[in-house]
């Protein structure tokens, strides 16, 4: 009984607080947050030869200095540039008051295994393994180096599990646009660098729960393991891994920006019908028509944007019967369902499809 009170009480602190979060400002991506995990009093992962918070800053750099020399619309933001102690809510603050587009935060792994390598890239979500856990864990711990952490996080505790819980259940407007960025992170790291892809993960991380865009928390890889741990303290392994975070974050922003303007653009269409429909899930891989998570819901359909297979219920040809069906949506569990809008199978914005709608 006690355990589920603490559970309560942290959901509650959680959903009654205030938070702020809204889309990028235009269909451009101008501003990005480098964010070198770690530094001064704090050290990080420490391998034999190397520690965390020396070898992110310096990747965090060259990313950055690629991003500011190949693409000069791009105003790159550092949280820090020297080896100093940066609190974990300043990180996040930095990036709020600077209405950035884009948050990357740079980290390196450590375990009690030598044998363990690769590179992985979080998002902000509820973790499905202790491992994923862990790694939060570990990170959220520097805010055991701050004063007053008790004033910025809500009683939020760095060892209790149900602290992690509560911490996922707050929406994330930006899930979809962060499973994207990691997912150009870890293929180039993987086809460009030749690292082991350990996938793209969630878990509950305080450097991104208060960041109002999308966001990703990267894990270059393990310097518990000796080889890993001499490549990314070289000059050459840095400059591979900052070089594959420029090309994702490359990749990110073109998507973005031609998607933008596509939707944008004005559009002449043949005929006015539009497909309400309304979008539950979205998934990184294409799922089976038998996933669970399909089989409880009516009139399923699929498509494939911006890099994410997005899973859609019903067919409709107003917004208010969409709304309708959104509601029953709600109820079977998906809180975050929305209304999205088709004509002749492509997507268009929801004030485009209602200007159609009342020309029909």
């Amino acid at each position: 009984m006690e355990r589920l009170l603490q559970i309560a009480i942290v959901l509650l602190a959680i959903f009654c607080c205030n938070s702020t979060a809204w889309a990028q400002k235009s269909g451009k991506i101008t501003t990005v947050v480098i964010d070198a995990g770690h530094g001064g009093k704090d050290p990080g992962a420490i391998g034999k030869h190397a520690k965390e918070k020396d070898i992110v800053l310096k990747i965090a750099l060259k990313t950055g200095q690629y991003i500011e020399e190949y693409l000069k619309d791009v105003k790159v933001i550092y949280t820090r540039k020297t080896d100093r102690f940066v609190e974990l809510y300043k990180r996040a603050e930095i990036a709020n008051k600077n209405n950035a587009d884009l948050f990357i935060s740079i980290h390196c792994n450590a375990i009690n295994s030598a044998g363990t390598y690769g590179s992985e890239s979080y998002i902000m979500g509820l973790h499905k393994e202790n491992a994923n856990l862990n790694v939060a864990m570990m990170e959220n711990a520097a805010i055991l180096l701050e004063e007053n952490e008790d004033d910025y996080y809500e009683g939020f505790d760095v060892n209790a599990p149900e602290s992690y819980i509560a911490l996922a259940l707050k929406k994330d407007n930006f899930m979809d646009q962060s499973l994207i960025i990691a997912d150009h992170i870890q293929q180039q790291f993987k086809n460009r660098v030749g690292r082991k892809d350990r996938g793209v993960k969630q878990a509950g991380f305080l450097v991104l729960w208060r960041t109002s865009m999308p966001g990703v928390l990267i894990e270059l890889g393990f310097l518990s393991n000796p080889t890993e741990e001499r490549f990314l303290n070289s000059e050459e392994g840095q400059v591979y891994m900052a070089s594959a975070i420029y090309r994702a974050f490359k990749e990110y922003k073109l998507a973005y920006e031609k998607e933008n303007a596509v939707e944008e653009a004005p559009k002449t269409v043949s005929q006015t019908n539009v497909d309400y429909r309304v979008q539950f899930l979205t998934s990184p891989s294409d799922l089976s028509s038998n996933d669970q998570k399909l089989t409880d819901i009516s009139e399923v359909s699929s498509y494939y944007h911006n890099g994410l297979y997005k899973y859609t219920s019903g067919h409709f040809g107003s917004n208010s019967e969409a709304e309708k069906h959104l509601n029953t949506i709600r109820k079977k569990g998906y809180k975050d369902a929305f209304i999205v809008a088709f004509q002749n199978n492509s997507r268009i914005t929801i004030n485009e499809a209602k200007k159609l709608e009342a020309h029909h």
